[in-house]
């Protein structure tokens, strides 16, 4: 649920360039990974059509237009129906979403438990919790947002949401066959934003 929403609409690359969005022609290449995540596998080959892109993640912004025009409530803002979840003990069915708590020592990455938290209140517009806001950061991509949320979106802007072929040819950038997205390297020139997490990931996922 903390995904960004990417939206993107098929057009003619002909028509007048809207703002803010990239033409992508369509090609053939080669989707998935045999290495990686058993749900990548097998790595087959897929054909994509030409199709438009954002060039940025829906922001906060944009996202805040789209509420104030329709009212929308996201998932993460809506308490569960007790009806869906005939197991759980009634103090857990609260609204909320689940957020980054990076934990004081190693973990097993395999327990999502270990670093993520689900956190009454957490919301696009409450990213950390009921006591955090999103007052500066109009620019930032939307999270804490459900498929969902992200279907209302691009339906109210006039788009669509990216398939998966569409977003992994467009994320390639070309680079077809390559191990990861922005190449063969994991860490391309030693450019580490978080070393600390990048060792201890690869520790525990070796």
């Amino acid at each position: 649920m903390r995904d960004s929403v990417f939206v993107a609409s098929v057009q003619n690359p002909e028509q007048s360039t809207p703002p803010n969005i990239v033409w992508i022609p369509g090609d053939t290449f080669r989707m998935g990974s045999d290495r990686h995540y058993p749900e990548e596998a097998p790595a087959h080959m897929v054909s994509v059509g030409g199709f438009w892109i954002d060039r940025t993640p829906v922001t906060n912004r944009q996202f805040k237009e789209f509420v104030r025009a329709t009212g929308h409530k996201t998932f993460a803002e809506t308490p569960p129906d007790p009806r869906n979840y005939p197991d759980a003990l009634p103090h857990m069915l609260y609204a909320g979403s689940v957020v980054f708590t990076p934990p004081p020592h190693q973990v097993d990455l395999k327990n999502l438990g270990e670093w993520w938290s689900y956190t009454k209140g957490a919301d696009w517009r409450h990213p950390y919790g009921p006591k955090s806001n999103i007052n500066v950061l109009d620019n930032h991509p939307v999270v804490h947002v459900a498929f969902s949320d992200a279907l209302a979106y691009a339906k109210w802007a006039g788009k669509d949401l990216l398939t998966e072929g569409e977003w992994e040819f467009a994320a390639r950038g070309g680079l077809d066959g390559a191990e990861f997205a922005w190449g063969d390297e994991f860490t391309p020139r030693m450019m580490q934003r978080n070393p600390k997490w990048l060792v201890e990931v690869s520790t525990s996922s070796a």
